[in-house]
């Protein structure tokens, strides 16, 4: 059985309270879920929850892996408003890079994600690289020796930006098309991790990850709901 990466993007989404009626509700989740040694769960909240979940994660010992959903190219220093990867390695694995809302909403560019991959790997923080098409994946190729050399410590993410889920609707990429997509990836950088993103909900997830290059899922919409999002664990 392979193991599974579920990934939660909640977005710009919850409050404190929010959050925690959130976990409230999927508590009990390892008693509901067959195989959950099998799954890693990632919950990606804003950077203002991070420590309220980390320490009720702990607390009631749920099975769940902390991540950001983005971080600062700098490293510390005189750049006010940004979160560094050294404030975020001491409450997270993951975080998130390269996500489409961040280049069409903060003109994010190649370099500026290679920058990025380089600091969370220093502080031993996987990247989740989210790749559109296979010219963005060349240029980071092309731009940074780390995709490369250390692949094995990346999260590949095809994340068609069409596919991305938003008010209410849905409009997955198909099962078939994104692991024909997952492939060629993997025929330009070797045995990785590659996960789908964009409209995954618990209707259509068993059927992306019974395609043999798929190994997980990037979740956006269908994560804010406890009780969907505990469908999409069960039925990976």
């Amino acid at each position: 059985m392979k193991k599974l990466f579920i990934i939660a993007n909640w977005k710009s989404n919850k409050t404190i309270n929010e959050a925690e009626e959130w976990l409230e509700e999927i508590s009990n989740i390892k008693y509901q879920i067959s195989h959950i040694e099998y799954k890693e769960i990632i919950l990606c909240p804003s950077f203002t929850l991070l420590p309220n979940l980390k320490s009720y994660i702990v607390n009631h010992k749920l099975p769940f892996k902390l991540g950001a959903q983005n971080v600062s190219k700098f490293r510390e220093g005189a750049y006010t408003g940004e979160v560094t990867a050294q404030m975020i390695s001491g409450l997270v694995k993951y975080c998130i890079v390269g996500h489409s809302e961040r280049r069409k909403y903060f003109n994010e560019n190649d370099d500026d994600v290679i920058e990025k991959i380089k600091l969370l790997l220093e502080y031993k923080i996987m990247p989740i690289l989210c790749i559109s098409d296979l010219s963005q994946l060349d240029s980071y190729v092309n731009r940074g020796r780390q995709i490369i050399g250390r692949s094995e410590e990346i999260l590949f993410v095809y994340e068609p930006p069409d596919a991305i889920s938003g008010g209410g609707e849905y409009k997955p990429d198909s099962p078939e098309d994104s692991n024909l997509y997952a492939g060629k990836i993997k025929e330009r950088i070797g045995e990785i991790k590659i996960l789908y993103g964009g409209s995954v909900n618990s209707d259509n997830v068993a059927s992306f990850f019974s395609q043999p290059n798929i190994e997980g899922a990037l979740v956006g919409q269908a994560s804010l709901d406890p009780r969907e999002f505990v469908e999409i664990i069960k039925n990976a």
